[in-house]
Protein backbone atom coordinates (compact mmCIF):
# COMPACT_ATOMS: atom_id res chain seq x y z
CA UNK A 1 0.00 0.00 0.00
CA UNK A 2 1.41 3.48 -0.90
CA UNK A 3 0.95 7.00 0.93
CA UNK A 4 -1.30 9.77 -0.44
CA UNK A 5 -0.60 13.41 0.41
CA UNK A 6 -3.27 15.49 1.81
CA UNK A 7 -1.78 19.04 1.15
CA UNK A 8 -4.29 21.86 2.94
CA UNK A 9 -2.84 25.69 2.62
CA UNK A 10 -4.56 27.69 5.61
CA UNK A 11 -4.69 30.98 5.46
CA UNK A 12 -4.05 33.54 8.49
CA UNK A 13 -3.14 36.62 7.58
CA UNK A 14 -0.23 38.54 6.65
CA UNK A 15 1.49 39.40 9.56
CA UNK A 16 4.80 38.20 10.58
CA UNK A 17 7.08 38.90 13.57
CA UNK A 18 9.37 41.63 13.78
CA UNK A 19 12.89 40.99 14.33
CA UNK A 20 13.74 40.82 18.01
CA UNK A 21 11.52 41.44 20.79
CA UNK A 22 7.90 41.42 20.35
CA UNK A 23 5.50 44.16 22.21
CA UNK A 24 1.93 43.72 23.39
CA UNK A 25 0.14 44.77 26.31
CA UNK A 26 -2.26 42.04 26.35
CA UNK A 27 -2.11 38.19 26.88
CA UNK A 28 -0.36 37.00 24.04
CA UNK A 29 -0.43 33.43 23.34
CA UNK A 30 2.57 31.35 21.43
CA UNK A 31 1.51 28.23 19.83
CA UNK A 32 4.49 26.09 18.31
CA UNK A 33 3.27 24.25 15.31
CA UNK A 34 4.94 20.66 17.08
CA UNK A 35 1.79 21.31 19.51
CA UNK A 36 -0.20 22.43 16.94
CA UNK A 37 0.14 19.19 14.72
CA UNK A 38 0.17 16.96 17.87
CA UNK A 39 -3.42 17.81 18.47
CA UNK A 40 -4.44 17.39 14.87
CA UNK A 41 -3.26 13.69 14.92
CA UNK A 42 -4.40 13.23 17.87
CA UNK A 43 -7.90 14.30 17.60
CA UNK A 44 -7.50 11.81 13.92
CA UNK A 45 -6.50 9.04 15.65
CA UNK A 46 -7.73 8.82 18.64
CA UNK A 47 -10.83 11.09 18.25
CA UNK A 48 -14.40 11.03 16.86
CA UNK A 49 -12.84 12.85 13.60
CA UNK A 50 -11.91 9.44 12.60
CA UNK A 51 -14.74 7.47 13.34
CA UNK A 52 -16.66 9.73 11.05
CA UNK A 53 -13.35 8.63 8.23
CA UNK A 54 -14.03 5.10 8.47
CA UNK A 55 -17.95 5.63 8.29
CA UNK A 56 -17.54 6.58 5.49
CA UNK A 57 -15.43 3.71 3.78
CA UNK A 58 -17.51 1.13 5.82
CA UNK A 59 -20.05 2.77 3.22
CA UNK A 60 -18.15 1.81 0.55
CA UNK A 61 -17.48 -1.72 1.48
CA UNK A 62 -20.13 -2.94 -0.85
CA UNK A 63 -17.47 -2.92 -3.65
CA UNK A 64 -16.35 -1.04 -6.52
CA UNK A 65 -16.77 -3.73 -8.87
CA UNK A 66 -18.47 -6.72 -7.56
CA UNK A 67 -22.43 -7.73 -7.75
CA UNK A 68 -24.61 -4.25 -6.41
CA UNK A 69 -20.98 -2.57 -6.22
CA UNK A 70 -20.54 1.24 -8.16
CA UNK A 71 -19.26 -0.68 -11.31
CA UNK A 72 -21.07 -4.48 -11.17
CA UNK A 73 -24.42 -5.37 -11.56
CA UNK A 74 -25.83 -2.64 -13.41
CA UNK A 75 -23.15 -0.46 -13.38
CA UNK A 76 -20.34 0.41 -15.97
CA UNK A 77 -18.78 -2.84 -16.23
CA UNK A 78 -22.41 -5.03 -15.68
CA UNK A 79 -24.45 -6.49 -18.45
CA UNK A 80 -24.59 -3.63 -21.26
CA UNK A 81 -21.56 -2.42 -19.86
CA UNK A 82 -17.34 -1.73 -21.12
CA UNK A 83 -16.60 -4.80 -20.33
CA UNK A 84 -18.89 -7.82 -20.30
CA UNK A 85 -16.91 -10.17 -18.36
CA UNK A 86 -16.81 -8.54 -14.87
CA UNK A 87 -16.92 -11.81 -13.27
CA UNK A 88 -13.18 -12.01 -13.68
CA UNK A 89 -12.68 -9.05 -11.02
CA UNK A 90 -14.97 -9.22 -8.12
CA UNK A 91 -15.79 -7.33 -4.57
CA UNK A 92 -13.28 -4.37 -5.07
CA UNK A 93 -12.86 -2.54 -1.38
CA UNK A 94 -11.38 0.38 -0.02
CA UNK A 95 -10.23 -1.94 2.92
CA UNK A 96 -7.98 0.50 4.50
CA UNK A 97 -7.55 4.42 5.43
CA UNK A 98 -5.27 5.52 8.31
CA UNK A 99 -3.90 8.86 9.59
CA UNK A 100 -0.31 8.40 10.51
CA UNK A 101 1.08 11.18 10.99
CA UNK A 102 1.02 14.96 10.70
CA UNK A 103 3.35 16.94 9.20
CA UNK A 104 2.90 20.91 9.40
CA UNK A 105 4.60 23.69 8.15
CA UNK A 106 4.10 27.47 8.46
CA UNK A 107 4.75 30.08 5.92
CA UNK A 108 5.55 33.54 7.73
CA UNK A 109 3.41 36.30 6.20
CA UNK A 110 1.24 33.27 4.55
CA UNK A 111 -0.43 30.59 6.43
CA UNK A 112 -0.01 27.02 7.33
CA UNK A 113 0.62 24.10 4.82
CA UNK A 114 -0.64 20.89 6.29
CA UNK A 115 0.00 17.45 5.01
CA UNK A 116 -1.57 14.23 6.37
CA UNK A 117 0.01 11.04 5.32
CA UNK A 118 -2.33 7.91 5.14
CA UNK A 119 -2.31 4.58 3.40
CA UNK A 120 -5.20 3.64 0.69
CA UNK A 121 -5.40 0.30 0.06
CA UNK A 122 -8.14 -1.70 -2.31
CA UNK A 123 -8.43 -5.46 -2.07
CA UNK A 124 -10.71 -7.81 -3.96
CA UNK A 125 -11.04 -10.57 -6.29
CA UNK A 126 -9.03 -11.48 -9.37
CA UNK A 127 -8.91 -13.89 -12.00
CA UNK A 128 -9.03 -17.50 -11.08
CA UNK A 129 -9.96 -16.58 -7.40
CA UNK A 130 -6.27 -14.85 -6.70
CA UNK A 131 -6.02 -12.13 -4.25
CA UNK A 132 -6.12 -8.47 -6.10
CA UNK A 133 -4.55 -5.73 -4.24
CA UNK A 134 -4.61 -2.03 -5.52
CA UNK A 135 -2.96 0.78 -4.10
CA UNK A 136 -3.70 3.97 -5.48
CA UNK A 137 -1.34 7.56 -4.45
CA UNK A 138 -3.45 10.62 -4.24
CA UNK A 139 -2.86 14.13 -3.85
CA UNK A 140 -6.10 16.40 -2.45
CA UNK A 141 -5.16 19.86 -2.24
CA UNK A 142 -7.48 22.38 -0.44
CA UNK A 143 -7.66 26.20 -0.87
CA UNK A 144 -8.95 27.43 2.67
CA UNK A 145 -9.87 31.13 3.33
CA UNK A 146 -9.92 32.69 6.63
CA UNK A 147 -13.05 33.89 7.56
CA UNK A 148 -15.10 35.68 10.68
CA UNK A 149 -18.06 32.92 11.88
CA UNK A 150 -21.67 34.13 13.19
CA UNK A 151 -20.10 34.08 16.65
CA UNK A 152 -17.69 36.72 15.84
CA UNK A 153 -14.49 34.21 16.06
CA UNK A 154 -11.90 33.60 13.44
CA UNK A 155 -13.08 30.26 11.28
CA UNK A 156 -11.27 28.86 8.61
CA UNK A 157 -13.63 27.94 5.31
CA UNK A 158 -12.65 25.70 2.20
CA UNK A 159 -13.36 27.44 -0.55
CA UNK A 160 -12.04 24.15 -3.28
CA UNK A 161 -11.00 20.95 -3.15
CA UNK A 162 -9.25 19.33 -6.05
CA UNK A 163 -7.73 15.87 -6.40
CA UNK A 164 -4.54 14.74 -8.55
CA UNK A 165 -4.88 11.11 -9.00
CA UNK A 166 -1.37 9.42 -9.40
CA UNK A 167 0.18 6.39 -9.55
CA UNK A 168 -2.11 3.13 -9.25
CA UNK A 169 -0.13 0.11 -8.10
CA UNK A 170 -1.41 -3.32 -8.93
CA UNK A 171 0.51 -5.08 -5.38
CA UNK A 172 -1.15 -8.69 -6.21
CA UNK A 173 -3.08 -10.28 -8.57
CA UNK A 174 -4.51 -9.97 -11.91
CA UNK A 175 -6.16 -6.81 -13.49
CA UNK A 176 -6.62 -6.98 -17.63
CA UNK A 177 -5.62 -4.36 -19.24
CA UNK A 178 -9.21 -2.78 -20.43
CA UNK A 179 -10.33 -2.65 -16.90
CA UNK A 180 -6.89 -0.71 -15.55
CA UNK A 181 -8.67 2.87 -16.55
CA UNK A 182 -11.96 2.37 -15.95
CA UNK A 183 -10.69 1.34 -11.86
CA UNK A 184 -8.30 4.76 -12.72
CA UNK A 185 -11.44 6.97 -13.72
CA UNK A 186 -13.59 5.48 -10.56
CA UNK A 187 -11.34 6.00 -8.13
CA UNK A 188 -10.85 9.57 -9.50
CA UNK A 189 -14.43 10.02 -8.69
CA UNK A 190 -14.71 7.63 -5.26
CA UNK A 191 -11.36 9.45 -3.50
CA UNK A 192 -12.57 12.96 -3.29
CA UNK A 193 -15.65 12.11 -2.11
CA UNK A 194 -13.77 9.75 0.84
CA UNK A 195 -10.62 12.31 1.39
CA UNK A 196 -12.29 15.49 1.43
CA UNK A 197 -14.00 15.29 3.98
CA UNK A 198 -10.81 14.76 6.23
CA UNK A 199 -9.51 17.89 5.14
CA UNK A 200 -13.15 19.48 6.52
CA UNK A 201 -12.94 17.80 9.69
CA UNK A 202 -8.77 19.41 10.07
CA UNK A 203 -10.07 22.25 9.89
CA UNK A 204 -12.94 21.34 12.48
CA UNK A 205 -9.67 20.88 14.60
CA UNK A 206 -8.06 23.96 13.56
CA UNK A 207 -10.86 26.55 14.06
CA UNK A 208 -11.74 25.25 17.55
CA UNK A 209 -7.99 26.35 18.41
CA UNK A 210 -8.90 29.68 17.18
CA UNK A 211 -12.40 29.88 18.63
CA UNK A 212 -11.83 28.36 22.05
CA UNK A 213 -9.37 31.49 23.18
CA UNK A 214 -12.67 33.58 22.82
CA UNK A 215 -14.25 32.43 25.80
CA UNK A 216 -16.01 33.60 29.25
CA UNK A 217 -14.00 32.53 32.40
CA UNK A 218 -15.78 32.94 35.93
CA UNK A 219 -13.70 34.03 38.79
CA UNK A 220 -16.19 32.53 41.35
CA UNK A 221 -18.98 34.42 42.41
CA UNK A 222 -16.72 37.75 41.69
CA UNK A 223 -17.67 37.90 38.13
CA UNK A 224 -15.85 36.75 34.84
CA UNK A 225 -12.65 37.41 32.23
CA UNK A 226 -13.50 37.59 29.13
CA UNK A 227 -10.83 36.66 25.78
CA UNK A 228 -10.86 38.35 22.69
CA UNK A 229 -8.63 38.57 20.27
CA UNK A 230 -6.80 42.21 19.42
CA UNK A 231 -5.09 41.57 15.99
CA UNK A 232 -4.79 39.40 13.27
CA UNK A 233 -2.49 35.70 14.40
CA UNK A 234 1.23 36.60 13.69
CA UNK A 235 2.67 33.69 12.17
CA UNK A 236 6.31 32.80 12.61
CA UNK A 237 8.66 29.47 11.12
CA UNK A 238 7.61 28.00 14.12
CA UNK A 239 4.69 29.04 16.15
CA UNK A 240 1.63 30.78 15.67
CA UNK A 241 1.06 33.87 18.46
CA UNK A 242 -2.23 35.18 19.04
CA UNK A 243 -2.44 38.87 20.95
CA UNK A 244 -5.62 38.16 23.64
CA UNK A 245 -7.51 41.35 25.02
CA UNK A 246 -8.38 40.22 28.75
CA UNK A 247 -11.73 42.01 29.49
CA UNK A 248 -13.02 41.68 33.43
CA UNK A 249 -16.35 42.17 34.40
CA UNK A 250 -18.15 41.93 38.29
CA UNK A 251 -21.08 39.96 38.73
CA UNK A 252 -23.28 42.76 37.72
CA UNK A 253 -21.85 43.20 34.16
CA UNK A 254 -19.86 46.43 34.91
CA UNK A 255 -16.55 46.38 33.46
CA UNK A 256 -13.24 46.71 35.72
CA UNK A 257 -10.85 49.20 34.30
CA UNK A 258 -7.72 49.65 35.94
CA UNK A 259 -6.91 53.59 35.78
CA UNK A 260 -3.34 53.66 34.58
CA UNK A 261 -2.84 52.68 31.47
CA UNK A 262 -1.47 49.09 29.74
CA UNK A 263 2.17 48.56 30.12
CA UNK A 264 3.80 47.12 27.03
CA UNK A 265 5.08 43.35 27.37
CA UNK A 266 8.48 42.98 25.80
CA UNK A 267 8.65 39.26 24.94
CA UNK A 268 11.98 37.57 24.13
CA UNK A 269 12.58 35.52 21.18
CA UNK A 270 10.68 31.92 21.23
CA UNK A 271 13.16 28.71 21.69
CA UNK A 272 11.63 25.98 19.74
CA UNK A 273 9.61 23.74 20.14
CA UNK A 274 7.78 25.15 23.19
CA UNK A 275 4.63 26.86 23.45
CA UNK A 276 4.00 30.24 25.48
CA UNK A 277 1.30 32.42 27.65
CA UNK A 278 2.43 35.94 28.42
CA UNK A 279 0.29 37.17 31.66
CA UNK A 280 0.20 40.79 31.54
CA UNK A 281 0.40 42.69 34.10
CA UNK A 282 -2.88 44.78 33.45
CA UNK A 283 -4.62 41.83 33.88
CA UNK A 284 -3.37 41.28 37.42
CA UNK A 285 -4.25 44.72 38.01
CA UNK A 286 -7.61 44.82 36.94
CA UNK A 287 -8.57 41.20 38.76
CA UNK A 288 -7.20 42.94 41.87
CA UNK A 289 -9.33 46.06 40.91
CA UNK A 290 -12.49 43.22 41.24
CA UNK A 291 -11.68 41.85 44.53
CA UNK A 292 -11.16 45.88 45.53
CA UNK A 293 -14.82 46.56 43.84
CA UNK A 294 -16.32 43.31 45.17
CA UNK A 295 -14.81 45.15 49.02
CA UNK A 296 -13.20 41.28 49.36
CA UNK A 297 -9.61 43.12 50.59
CA UNK A 298 -11.71 44.55 53.48
CA UNK A 299 -11.93 42.98 56.71
CA UNK A 300 -13.10 43.57 60.18
CA UNK A 301 -10.67 41.70 62.78
CA UNK A 302 -11.63 40.33 66.08
CA UNK A 303 -9.57 38.67 68.67
CA UNK A 304 -11.11 35.46 67.53
CA UNK A 305 -9.12 35.84 64.42
CA UNK A 306 -5.74 36.41 65.88
CA UNK A 307 -3.56 33.81 68.04
CA UNK A 308 -2.98 34.37 71.73
CA UNK A 309 0.33 35.47 70.89
CA UNK A 310 -0.98 38.41 69.55
CA UNK A 311 -3.41 40.06 71.66
CA UNK A 312 -6.05 42.32 70.55
CA UNK A 313 -6.65 44.08 74.30
CA UNK A 314 -6.42 47.92 75.17
CA UNK A 315 -4.20 46.60 77.64
CA UNK A 316 -1.68 45.24 75.08
CA UNK A 317 -2.21 48.21 72.76
CA UNK A 318 -1.34 50.62 76.31
CA UNK A 319 1.52 48.97 76.86
CA UNK A 320 3.11 49.91 73.28
CA UNK A 321 1.73 52.99 73.75
CA UNK A 322 1.35 53.95 77.72
CA UNK A 323 1.62 57.71 77.61
CA UNK A 324 -1.11 58.39 74.55
CA UNK A 325 -3.21 55.39 75.74
CA UNK A 326 -2.84 55.28 79.61
CA UNK A 327 -6.31 56.02 80.24
CA UNK A 328 -7.81 53.24 78.37
CA UNK A 329 -10.47 51.00 80.35
CA UNK A 330 -7.49 47.26 80.98
CA UNK A 331 -8.24 43.86 79.07
CA UNK A 332 -11.10 45.10 76.79
CA UNK A 333 -10.86 43.58 73.41
CA UNK A 334 -10.37 45.24 70.03
CA UNK A 335 -11.91 45.79 66.69
CA UNK A 336 -9.93 46.56 63.90
CA UNK A 337 -11.86 47.99 60.65
CA UNK A 338 -9.59 47.46 57.69
CA UNK A 339 -11.20 49.44 54.24
CA UNK A 340 -9.05 49.24 50.82
CA UNK A 341 -10.38 52.30 49.30
CA UNK A 342 -8.46 52.17 45.74
CA UNK A 343 -7.51 49.12 43.98
CA UNK A 344 -4.11 47.50 44.98
CA UNK A 345 -0.91 47.98 42.58
CA UNK A 346 0.68 44.27 41.27
CA UNK A 347 4.17 45.21 40.18
CA UNK A 348 5.95 42.95 37.89
CA UNK A 349 9.97 43.21 37.98
CA UNK A 350 12.40 40.99 36.56
CA UNK A 351 12.46 37.92 38.71
CA UNK A 352 10.03 39.08 41.55
CA UNK A 353 6.02 39.89 41.80
CA UNK A 354 4.76 41.94 44.60
CA UNK A 355 1.66 43.77 45.40
CA UNK A 356 1.69 47.53 47.15
CA UNK A 357 -2.15 48.16 49.11
CA UNK A 358 -3.55 51.07 50.90
CA UNK A 359 -6.09 51.12 53.50
CA UNK A 360 -7.56 53.30 55.56
CA UNK A 361 -7.86 51.63 59.55
CA UNK A 362 -9.62 51.93 62.63
CA UNK A 363 -9.01 50.63 66.15
CA UNK A 364 -11.69 50.76 68.19
CA UNK A 365 -13.19 49.43 71.89
CA UNK A 366 -14.81 46.25 70.82
CA UNK A 367 -18.24 46.59 72.22
CA UNK A 368 -18.14 50.46 72.72
CA UNK A 369 -17.78 50.80 69.47
CA UNK A 370 -15.74 54.02 70.27
CA UNK A 371 -12.90 54.43 67.99
CA UNK A 372 -9.31 54.97 69.25
CA UNK A 373 -7.62 56.27 66.56
CA UNK A 374 -6.98 56.14 62.61
CA UNK A 375 -4.48 55.23 60.57
CA UNK A 376 -3.61 55.63 56.79
CA UNK A 377 -1.40 52.23 55.87
CA UNK A 378 0.49 50.58 53.31
CA UNK A 379 1.30 47.34 52.88
CA UNK A 380 3.86 45.66 50.19
CA UNK A 381 2.92 42.22 50.07
CA UNK A 382 5.15 39.56 48.43
CA UNK A 383 3.51 37.63 45.64
CA UNK A 384 4.21 33.53 45.19
CA UNK A 385 3.24 32.25 42.02
CA UNK A 386 2.19 28.23 40.71
CA UNK A 387 0.36 27.49 38.02
CA UNK A 388 -2.41 24.85 37.43
CA UNK A 389 -3.90 23.03 34.49
CA UNK A 390 -5.79 26.44 33.65
CA UNK A 391 -4.95 29.32 35.85
CA UNK A 392 -1.80 31.30 37.34
CA UNK A 393 -2.52 31.04 41.31
CA UNK A 394 -1.24 33.50 43.96
CA UNK A 395 -0.64 33.65 47.59
CA UNK A 396 0.68 36.91 49.71
CA UNK A 397 3.26 37.48 52.42
CA UNK A 398 3.64 40.62 54.00
CA UNK A 399 6.93 42.14 53.48
CA UNK A 400 6.75 45.57 55.22
CA UNK A 401 4.09 47.77 56.67
CA UNK A 402 4.11 51.20 56.85
CA UNK A 403 1.59 53.95 58.97
CA UNK A 404 0.46 57.42 59.55
CA UNK A 405 -1.96 58.57 62.39
CA UNK A 406 -4.83 60.44 61.02
CA UNK A 407 -6.57 61.36 64.13
CA UNK A 408 -6.72 59.86 67.81
CA UNK A 409 -9.14 60.63 70.73
CA UNK A 410 -5.84 61.22 72.86
CA UNK A 411 -2.58 63.05 71.63
CA UNK A 412 -0.80 62.38 68.73
CA UNK A 413 1.92 59.56 69.00
CA UNK A 414 4.43 58.12 66.90
CA UNK A 415 2.55 55.22 65.28
CA UNK A 416 6.26 53.33 64.27
CA UNK A 417 5.80 51.86 67.88
CA UNK A 418 2.83 50.07 66.79
CA UNK A 419 4.36 48.48 63.18
CA UNK A 420 5.43 45.59 64.50
CA UNK A 421 2.09 44.57 66.26
CA UNK A 422 0.16 45.62 63.11
CA UNK A 423 2.18 43.94 61.08
CA UNK A 424 1.52 40.78 63.64
CA UNK A 425 -1.97 41.30 63.27
CA UNK A 426 -1.75 41.46 59.04
CA UNK A 427 0.03 38.01 58.38
CA UNK A 428 -2.54 36.29 61.74
CA UNK A 429 -5.68 37.60 60.05
CA UNK A 430 -5.96 39.63 57.31
CA UNK A 431 -3.28 38.00 54.77
CA UNK A 432 -4.89 34.31 55.14
CA UNK A 433 -8.43 36.09 54.39
CA UNK A 434 -6.77 37.32 51.49
CA UNK A 435 -5.54 34.79 49.94
CA UNK A 436 -8.64 32.49 49.99
CA UNK A 437 -10.20 35.58 48.01
CA UNK A 438 -7.22 34.95 45.87
CA UNK A 439 -7.95 31.34 45.18
CA UNK A 440 -9.67 32.16 42.16
CA UNK A 441 -6.68 32.21 40.12
CA UNK A 442 -5.99 34.34 36.93
CA UNK A 443 -7.32 32.53 34.77
CA UNK A 444 -5.54 31.41 31.23
CA UNK A 445 -6.78 31.20 27.76
CA UNK A 446 -7.21 28.13 26.04
CA UNK A 447 -4.71 27.22 23.66
CA UNK A 448 -5.49 23.31 22.30
CA UNK A 449 -5.01 20.97 25.02
CA UNK A 450 -1.87 22.55 26.72
CA UNK A 451 -1.42 22.08 29.89
CA UNK A 452 0.01 24.24 31.86
CA UNK A 453 0.21 22.80 35.57
CA UNK A 454 3.58 22.55 34.67
CA UNK A 455 4.51 24.87 32.95
CA UNK A 456 8.29 26.85 33.66
CA UNK A 457 7.29 30.26 35.07
CA UNK A 458 9.75 33.08 34.50
CA UNK A 459 8.52 36.71 36.09
CA UNK A 460 9.44 39.50 33.04
CA UNK A 461 9.04 42.95 33.11
CA UNK A 462 5.41 43.52 33.04
CA UNK A 463 4.26 40.15 32.81
CA UNK A 464 4.49 36.31 33.89
CA UNK A 465 5.64 34.06 30.93
CA UNK A 466 5.11 30.69 31.35
CA UNK A 467 6.59 27.75 28.80
CA UNK A 468 5.44 24.36 28.16
CA UNK A 469 7.21 22.13 25.99
CA UNK A 470 5.67 20.91 22.58
CA UNK A 471 4.59 17.42 22.75
CA UNK A 472 4.40 17.23 19.06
Amino acid sequence: MMFSVLSVVLFFGLLTPSQGLLESVGTIARLDKDELASAIQNSLVGGPILQNVLGTVISLNQGLLGSGGLLGGGGLLGYGGIVGAVEQVSGLKIEELTLPTVSLKLLPGFGVQLSLLTKVGLHGSGSLGSLLQVAAEVNVSSRVALGISPKGTPILIVKSCNTLLGHISLLSGLLPAPLFGVVEQTLFKVLPKLLCPVVDTVLVVVNEFLGAVLRLVPLGALGTVEFTLATLPIISNQYIQLDINSLVKSAAGNVIDFPEPPKPIKMPLQEDHTSQVAVPLYLFNTVFGLLQTNGALDIDITPELVPSRVPLTTTALAELLPKALETLPSDQPLLITLKVKEAPAFLLKTGKASVSLTAAMEVLVYHSHGTLFSLDLVLTLSAQLATSATKLHLSLSLERLSAKLVSSYAANFDVSHLEEWLSDVMREAYLPKLNVNLEVGIPLPKILNVNFANATLEIIENAVLLTVPSRG
